[in-house]
């Protein structure tokens, strides 16, 4: 006992005595374009560099080559570093890797070896690395994966092989990772994956798919995959979902499917997914939606709908959003009409963009139960008027923007009096400039229209422009012209 406390003594003794050295004291040697820092990792760049330079500080976990000339990885380039744990090797030109290069690090958790000229791996490379937990061969230039080529890695939590030139992958490639967690195969050219490439692994979390040819998914590709959280499939090719494809994905919370070919979706895609916050579905060529759509979800905070060929959406597509606090439908030149109870189930909302679609029309009760609402956008459109205070409820409405519309004149009580109202937009309609019309408003709300020195005049009927101006200054600073008639009166008459 009296040993073994005296032992632990001295090693206290001595951790003390290293941690009041200065910082290079620990490190006998740094070699040259590396930098060696006081906790164990070592940073190195510069041209000079083809191989891992040698003499290396004893304590090294980490270290970073960057932008060297090291093309190739031999057999001992990482001999003798018996602590290090994590490695990287980027944007140095690598191209080839000795199929035992890893053989005497096989302590390794982490290997980087992203932005280099890699277009093959030996096979069965990484199988000496039992502990690996991440691998990082981004941005090279691999055309193909094979199984042996990813063979023996049973710990591996991370695998990102994004922004390759992979034009597909065999069922079983992922074979034994049952452990990965994120997987990143984004970037690539892949047009087809087979069913069941991902049903090993069940503690998958972030499947990111984006950027792709992928033209369809298949029936049951997502079975089993039920710790999923991240699912991005955005910018492929796709023209269509199987029906229920994402139903198994219970715990999902992101699901990106923007920027695909989507013309029609299959009615309750959406079902089963009560953990989804942020789900996209915008620059899809879709011309309707199903009626039944999206199931229950609470936790959605923001929705974007633009860039599609709707012409009408499903009065109930947001009665199961009741949580949505950003809604975008906005972009769609072919949206001529808005459901009356179309927002009847938000009544947490807080930003609402209907700009640039081709609305005509707005049913009175639209925004009824909008009491919440900050902004709303409904710039570029083809109103030509507003229902009598359809704007009533919006007491918390701080920004209204109706620039760019066939407006002519606004009813008298369109804006509610006990509002916080600070903006609103109206420049580029044809205003009404007599003197009942929209300028006696301007007049005495002047401070509210930011753009109020750009709001023209289409009527009373005027041949130039200079007429346009001259009634925009009488109406907004002077009194209406009526008052202005009744004065000279009073001084000549």
């Amino acid at each position: 006992m009296f040993v073994g406390n005296l032992d632990l003594a001295c090693m206290l003794w001595m951790v003390l005595v290293l941690f009041m050295l200065p910082p290079h004291t620990c490190y006998a040697f740094c070699p040259g374009s590396c930098h060696c820092l006081h906790l164990g990792a070592v940073k190195c760049s510069g041209f000079s560099i083809t191989d891992v330079p040698e003499h290396m500080p004893t304590f090294m976990f980490l270290l970073q080559l960057n932008g060297t000339k090291m093309e190739v990885m031999n057999e001992q380039s990482l001999a003798n570093l018996n602590n290090l744990l994590r490695f990287s090797l980027t944007n140095s030109h690598l191209h080839t890797v000795h199929p035992h290069a890893f053989h005497v690090a096989t302590q390794l958790k982490s290997l980087k070896l992203s932005s280099n000229d890699l277009s093959t791996i030996p096979a069965r490379v990484f199988s000496p690395l039992l502990n690996l937990e991440q691998l990082l061969l981004d941005s090279n230039q691999l055309e193909t994966i094979t199984p042996d080529m990813l063979e023996g890695l049973p710990r591996l939590l991370e695998l990102d092989l994004s922004r390759n030139k992979l034009s597909g992958l065999v069922f079983n490639v992922f074979r034994g990772m049952t452990n990965l967690t994120f997987l990143n195969l984004g970037r690539n050219c892949i047009k087809k994956l087979p069913t069941s490439i991902f049903h090993p692994l069940t503690h998958l979390q972030h499947l990111l798919l984006y950027n792709n040819e992928l033209e369809t998914l298949e029936p049951g590709m997502f079975d089993g995959l039920v710790n999923l959280k991240e699912l991005k499939i955005h910018h492929n090719h796709i023209t269509s979902l199987p029906a229920q494809v994402f139903w198994p994905l219970r715990n999902l919370k992101i699901l990106s499917l923007s920027s695909n070919r989507l013309q029609v979706i299959p009615e309750k895609s959406f079902y089963y997914m009560p953990s989804l916050s942020y789900l996209t579905l915008y620059k899809n060529p879709m011309s309707s939606l199903p009626v039944q759509l999206m199931g229950h979800m609470p936790y959605i905070k923001t929705f974007h709908l633009f860039n599609t060929n709707l012409t009408t959406v499903p009065g109930n597509l947001f009665t199961n959003m009741s949580g949505l606090l950003t809604l975008h439908i906005q972009f769609n030149n072919k949206l001529q009409e808005l459901p009356s109870d179309l927002f009847c189930c938000l009544p947490n909302l807080k930003t609402l963009s209907l700009k640039s679609n081709n609305l005509q029309y707005l049913p009175p009760h639209l925004f009824s139960k909008q009491t919440t609402l900050n902004i709303l956008l409904l710039s570029g459109n083809k109103l030509q008027t507003l229902p009598d205070n359809i704007f009533e409820s919006l007491t918390g409405l701080s920004e209204l923007d109706l620039r760019n519309n066939n407006l002519m004149t606004l009813p008298g009580h369109v804006f509610p009096s006990n509002t916080g109202l600070t903006f609103v937009h109206l420049s580029e309609n044809p205003w009404d400039c007599s003197p009942t019309g929209i300028i006696r408003w301007i007049r005495h709300n002047w401070q509210l229209v930011p753009d109020r020195d750009n709001v023209t005049c289409r009527s009373p009927d005027s041949e130039s422009d200079g007429m346009h101006h001259i009634l925009r200054v009488v109406a907004m600073w002077l009194p209406t012209v009526e008052e202005l008639i009744t004065g000279l009166n009073s001084i000549y008459f």
